[in-house]
């Protein structure tokens, strides 16, 4: 019985709706063959997505069992349980479930499943050079890396770090990471000293691999001096093999036990050897964006990344061998890791290190025509720059490969959903989602089989008990609340790094409520089932004691071709809280009453007046994370003359002074 489209067209909402699959590519779509394929286990039939959905909830045990056959997981043994406890979140003393507690696997092994002359790796710099490789020469590279770390001393369980830029070599090195059991974490390039301390310092790592340098914005920015002091103050470091990018030999007399990348390679011969491992062996240590305080050291598993990666690439990506499969991101941004999956399903993925505006903003959009990117994944704030830039992708560069427009890091406004279905093309899935480093996955995303409706994202993901809960913790529908997961999943974390007993991470996301994760979004589920995320929770607005959701300001005030980009805080102020908006205007124009005005007025025409600024004042920059979030909470502080913990967790700390001491919140 194959899956009919929700809500057919016509009804009281479509026109809201931007696009629809059609009856035969709801048929073709990956997801169908799944619901078939759990008809064939006789586990039931399905007539739309929220039936499938419903019984992937209900159902946890069968439903991750069947992702697994279905996505072809390579394992040694699959042992006889899926889980020891599908109903265990880590509260009080009980321990987290156990998923797939007598598998034993390797994840870099799934990754690299494929050994031919297909296109594995495409990498493109900012300043023209292009590399590529295949699947039979990606295997041969890691095998060689593998040896070398082998000889270098590197087991299971040890950590192996990565201060590299996004290229063809980091792949390498975290798949022969992973091939050994040892454990990978990265950071992009543009880290100073202290941020990668902060991170790497805590998990001391055998093995560090750097480029000497690279390209941004047109100018090429050296590694190695911060390289030096960062091997000089991880005192577990035994290797730094360093890749030369900006150039053929870079001096590294300075930087105690390095080498050049050739050098550390060619020598090493030997098979690829994949060690078969737990299904919670640790793979990746991810970080909290360390904003408040030292970045927590988050811990995923092998096989809770590898099934839910797959489920997400295969079934709500529908990512095929023939597709060529793009997303903007850094080696500090969890989305590379979610990237690189995409080799378990045998696409072609596309690496572009530097700045996402090169040749006038037009380079991404270049690349999807030259390289037929067929899933092109980017930020909401990428896709509203282009519009405020008056860039028209359409007329920039052939689009006839793309199929799929993915985006996140923020909420996506409604007036991007129209931009992309205005002028990228009208015949594409654009699936927005939401989840974070916390889960290395997703909560709620796209769905190939369902209607995309603007400012909403399609669906909650297979598998995830997702619901909106509010301030008593009841599930509401239609009302805004705080986004939660009510029963465990495979990529929940294995647990923080130096954590006795998970204490910091049961205080992370189980305080709130006794066996229910708490996100942190703020959001909301609309009677279709699709979500809409109106920003985090602890950057909440409470004027008047009515919670207002960061992203609806956003997504008024950037309407106005004046003002390029925002941040807003709540300020206490006479007892109550105050709204307090920050604008970036475009070019060199200047905050004036009568913009103040139009900027009151468009606030107030489509939201409430509890919505619109008390204060509105123009800055010139928005403090951001390494990974490019906006952080409304640093802002805040300042606004309050309160101390932030960390700004080395901030790519541009500079700007938070621009918040500090306003005389004009000192009035009313």
């Amino acid at each position: 019985m194959p899956l009919t489209i929700a809500s057919p067209p016509g009804g009281a909402d479509s026109a809201d709706e931007l696009w629809r699959p059609t009856a035969e590519g709801v048929r073709d779509s990956a997801i169908s063959r799944f619901a078939d394929f759990l008809s064939d286990r006789q586990l039931g039939t399905f007539s739309d997505f929220q039936a499938l959905h419903q019984f992937s909830i209900e159902q946890r045990e069968p439903f991750w069992d069947a992702v697994w056959d279905f996505t072809g997981v390579v394992a040694q043994d699959k042992g006889d349980r899926v889980a020891d406890d599908p109903n265990r979140f880590p509260c009080q003393s009980q321990p987290p479930v156990r998923w797939y507690p007598g598998a034993r696997l390797n994840f870099a092994e799934n990754l690299l499943r494929f050994r031919d002359e297909r296109i594995a790796l495409v990498s493109i710099l900012e300043d023209g050079r292009r590399q590529s490789i295949s699947y039979g020469q990606l295997y041969q590279n890691v095998a060689g890396l593998a040896a070398a770390l082998r000889t270098a001393g590197v087991e299971a369980g040890d950590r192996v770090a990565g201060f590299m830029p996004n290229i063809i070599e980091t792949v390498e090195a975290m798949l022969a990471t992973a091939s050994l059991g040892a454990v990978w974490s990265s950071c992009s390039p543009d880290f100073g000293i202290n941020g990668v301390l902060d991170r790497f310092g805590q998990i001391q790592p055998k093995v560090l691999f750097s480029a000497d340098g690279y390209i941004y914005n047109g100018k090429s920015c050296d590694s190695l001096e911060r390289l030096s002091a960062i091997a000089d103050a991880i005192p577990s470091l035994e290797r730094v093999v360093v890749v030369p990018l900006l150039s053929q030999q870079p001096e590294l007399a300075d930087i105690e036990g390095a080498c050049l990348w050739t050098d550390f390679t060619q020598s090493a011969i030997g098979d690829l050897d994949f060690a078969q491992l737990p299904f919670d062996q640790p793979l990746y240590i991810m970080y909290s964006s360390g904003t408040t305080g030292m970045p927590k050291c988050i811990v995923h598993g092998a096989g809770g990344t590898l099934l839910q990666h797959l489920k997400e690439h295969r079934l709500h990506v529908d990512l095929a061998r023939e597709d060529v499969f793009f997303y903007f991101t850094t080696c500090g941004w969890m989305m590379w890791n979610w990237l690189v999956s995409g080799l378990a399903s045998g696409a072609t993925l596309v690496l572009y290190d530097g700045s996402p505006f090169a040749d006038e903003g037009q380079v991404l959009l270049k690349a999807i025509e030259s390289e037929g990117i067929s899933v092109f994944g980017v930020s909401a704030k990428y896709l509203a720059a282009l519009e405020k830039a008056d860039i028209v992708p359409r007329e920039v560069a052939d689009l006839s490969s793309l199929r799929t427009v993915l985006s996140t890091g923020s909420p996506l406004s409604h007036e991007s959903f129209r931009y992309v279905y205005r002028s990228f093309k009208a015949d594409l899935c654009l699936s927005s989602i939401s989840g974070g480093t916390d889960i290395l996955s997703c909560f709620v995303v796209g769905c190939p089989v369902r209607p995309v409706r603007v400012g909403e994202i399609q669906a909650a993901g297979l598998g995830m008990a997702v619901e909106i809960w509010n301030e008593n913790g009841e599930p509401v529908v239609g009302e805004k609340g705080e986004l939660v997961c009510t029963r465990p999943f495979p990529s929940m974390p294995i647990g923080f790094w130096n954590d006795p007993n998970d204490a910091q991470y049961r205080r992370a996301y189980f305080a709130q409520w006794p066996n229910t994760w708490a996100h942190g979004d703020y959001g909301e589920c609309t009677a279709d089932g699709g979500y809409i995320i109106h920003g985090r929770s602890d950057a909440v607005l409470n004027p008047g004691g009515v919670r207002i959701g960061t992203a609806e300001i956003y997504r008024q005030v950037e309407r106005l071709p004046e003002v390029q980009e925002s941040i807003v805080v709540g300020q206490d102020w006479a007892g109550d809280v105050r709204v307090v908006l920050f604008v970036v205007l475009a070019g060199d124009q200047s905050l004036d009453d009568s913009l103040r005005d139009r900027i009151r007025a468009v606030i107030r025409d489509n939201t409430t007046p509890r919505h619109v600024p008390g204060k509105i004042l123009q800055v010139t920059d928005v403090p951001r994370t390494l990974s490019g979030k906006i952080v409304e909470l640093a802002v805040r502080k300042v606004v309050h003359d309160q101390p932030v913990k960390n700004t080395d967790a901030l790519a541009n700390p500079e700007a938070l002074e621009q918040f500090r001491a306003r005389p004009e919140l000192q009035v009313d």
